[in-house]
């Protein structure tokens, strides 16, 4: 064997072994300081054409806030879940951002909703407080009604953001941290849709 060719076969390895590790980074598992795994997102948008879009599933349940939460009573308006949980890293860097965004669409026939998944309510709940969250959030300490979804566009990661449009149709996901410009995008597209579909 050439001295060239040794130092190719290095190479090649090297290079194989960065991309395994880059690959995995995307999509392993992550887990944070309580231990509680969870697959982490890419930050992948998908904005479906109407003709290609499904029910969503009638999601209802209780709010950390006390309440109660459908989506069947937000027909009508655009609802953009998140799917978050309050040991999840990625979840309290976009928390300020889904904040921010739900103030800004206000009255606009837009409604925002987290979902709460496969997390205790005392920690849930002081998220909530800590980052200043005014929209509802439902409790889904099984995981159960992330899971509805399945048959959609299913949130694969948490954190996950869907959006549902005005018909009651799964429309959009972003799997991973949202961000600002990428969110209200989304929610602009599909607020322009009214009367058009």
């Amino acid at each position: 064997m050439t001295r060239r060719s040794v130092i190719s076969g290095l190479l090649a390895a090297g290079v194989a072994g960065v991309l395994a590790l880059a690959l995995a980074g995307c999509g392993a598992s992550s887990a944070d300081q309580s231990g509680t795994s969870f697959v982490a997102g890419d930050g992948s948008i998908v904005l479906l054409d109407p003709a290609e879009r499904r029910p969503a599933p009638d999601i209802s349940g209780a709010t950390l806030e006390g309440g109660t939460w459908s989506l069947a009573d937000a027909r009508g308006e655009v609802v953009v879940l998140n799917v978050w949980a309050s040991w999840c890293a990625p979840c309290r860097a976009e928390a300020p951002v889904l904040q921010s965004l739900w103030e800004e669409f206000q009255g606009q026939g837009v409604e925002f909703v987290g979902l709460d998944t496969r997390d205790a309510v005392a920690p849930a709940t002081a998220f909530v407080e800590r980052y200043g969250i005014t929209y509802p959030n439902i409790i889904d300490t099984s995981g159960e009604i992330q899971l509805l979804f399945g048959d959609t566009l299913p949130p694969q990661a948490i954190p996950s953001t869907l959006l549902v449009d005005q018909q009651g149709r799964v429309a959009g996901r972003v799997l991973g941290k949202v961000s600002e410009a990428g969110l209200r995008a989304l929610v602009d597209a599909l607020l322009d849709e009214q009367g058009s579909t």
